[in-house]
């Protein structure tokens, strides 16, 4: 398996290291090649320390318990990790550097490939961006019952509230590569509320008695639980805009994006781990997909608690909503100073309106788990798993040896069918959960 990559690497990239710029595909009126690698690292650990994470001891550990929680997140980290790793090993492919996901499938495969990939990226996106959303609205009314519980502040305002915060920092920040100092800010708020919540169950833990562990509900029900925290686990490691975050990169931009990777899957996944089996542990299987509702302690440390989840998910949120504003700033903007008058309307305009459908569905179906099982059945599955060892495979078929090919349309197959099975499972969930809460849920 490693064997088969890098022999491609050798053979096709043993160029990568030289001092010259490498052309770029297409154009772009975003910044790329600007980067270094810690802080391209930092976007891809924004990511994966996102405040998604307080809802992982709910929506993976309780389906799957401890056995199936922890190895599955281990594997999913080592499978996720070699994934990324083919796909950013393929970002300079036909000599030059392939700034976009759908351009690299373009590239390999042609026109419909390029369409139909971005379909899917926008798909991904839109959905993460939906979660996103959600969880900002989840803070807001956490923070709110901390205060005044009477009901007043229905969590779809909370939404909408939101929705207008991440708005307005997306006007305010013209691109990915102009997050730099926030990306600091990022960082401390993730260590804010990761610290609190692991204190806080630690605390509750230990002051608790016997806690359930066992996994809940029926027969079918379990088996459809579990196949969409299967779901979920590829969504917790994964961007589905790898080569988007590669393009802002220095060179060499593959050696330099490996790093980026190795740090992020190592270093960078400690705090999940943390979290997720500290409030597991504390809180089996009442385990909340929000764990600040789980946890107790002084209302000023709650507070700052989600204070700083909802913070860092405007900021978390404008890096996966990066690529669908590059695309609108390339193709309908002006060009000049990002903070030219024109500019920051056509932001208003178009960031606005994009965030606004964004906001509405998340008010609409408030179901946070739901949608991370659909997002990863549906396209996290496709882009990281399928198309990454598909396009490696078409790019390297002459240099791949017989056992390598094989690997490769293994994990095809078998990401695909997994792929069909878990975008059923998550619907279905979806159903359930409509028939449970009408529409703009107070949840």
């Amino acid at each position: 398996m490693d064997t088969a990559v890098e022999v491609g690497s050798r053979e096709e990239y043993s160029w990568r290291d030289e001092k010259r710029p490498m052309e770029v595909s297409v154009e772009t009126a975003h910044q790329i090649s600007s980067d270094p690698w810690y802080q391209v690292a930092f976007v891809l650990i924004t990511g994966i320390n996102s405040s998604y994470i307080l809802g992982y001891s709910g929506s993976i550990m309780v389906p799957l318990g401890w056995i199936g929680g922890v190895v599955g997140l281990l594997l999913a980290a080592a499978i996720s990790l070699y994934a990324n790793l083919l796909v950013a090993r393929l970002h300079e492919v036909g000599g030059k550097r392939q700034i976009r996901y759908r351009d690299l499938a373009g590239h390999i495969y042609g026109g419909k490939m390029y369409s139909l990939t971005w379909a899917l990226q926008y798909v991904n996106l839109f959905m993460i961006n939906i979660g996103y959303i959600i969880l900002a609205g989840q803070g807001l009314k956490a923070i709110y019952v901390l205060f005044w519980d009477d009901g007043l502040l229905k969590l779809p305002y909370c939404i909408a509230i939101a929705g207008v915060v991440c708005a307005v920092f997306a006007i305010g920040i013209p691109h990915l590569s102009a997050l730099r100092i926030w990306l600091g800010f990022s960082t401390f708020l993730s260590l804010v509320y990761i610290v609190i919540a692991f204190t806080l169950s630690l605390r509750d833990g230990l002051n608790s008695g016997a806690r359930d562990y066992g996994i809940p509900s029926s027969h079918w029900d379990k088996v459809f639980s579990t196949i969409g925290a299967v779901a979920n686990l590829v969504f917790a490691y994964n961007t589905g805009m790898l080569p988007e975050i590669q393009a802002t990169i220095k060179e060499p931009a593959i050696k330099n994006m490996e790093k980026a990777l190795w740090f992020q899957f190592t270093v960078g996944g400690l705090p999940m781990y943390a979290v997720t089996f500290m409030g597991y542990w504390a809180y089996g299987s009442s385990a909340s997909t929000y764990l600040l509702n789980n946890v107790h302690g002084p209302v000023w440390v709650k507070t700052l608690a989600n204070v700083s989840s909802f913070l860092q998910t405007v900021i978390a949120l404008h890096i996966f909503a990066s690529p669908m504003y590059e695309y609108l700033d390339t193709r309908y903007g002006r060009g000049g100073s990002p903070f030219a008058l024109h500019n920051v309307l056509f932001r208003l305009v178009v960031r606005g309106g994009y965030l606004t459908i964004n906001t509405f569905v998340s008010a609409l179906l408030p179901f946070l788990g739901d949608f991370m099982s659909l997002t990863g059945a549906l396209s996290t599955f496709p882009l990281t798993f399928v198309l990454a060892n598909h396009m490696y495979l078409m790019a390297k078929k002459r240099s791949l040896s017989r056992a390598g090919k094989a690997w490769h349309w293994l994990n095809v197959s078998g990401f695909s069918c997994l792929a069909v099975v878990a975008a059923v499972a998550s619907m279905r969930l979806i159903v359930v959960d409509s028939k449970d809460y009408h529409l703009f849920a107070d949840i």
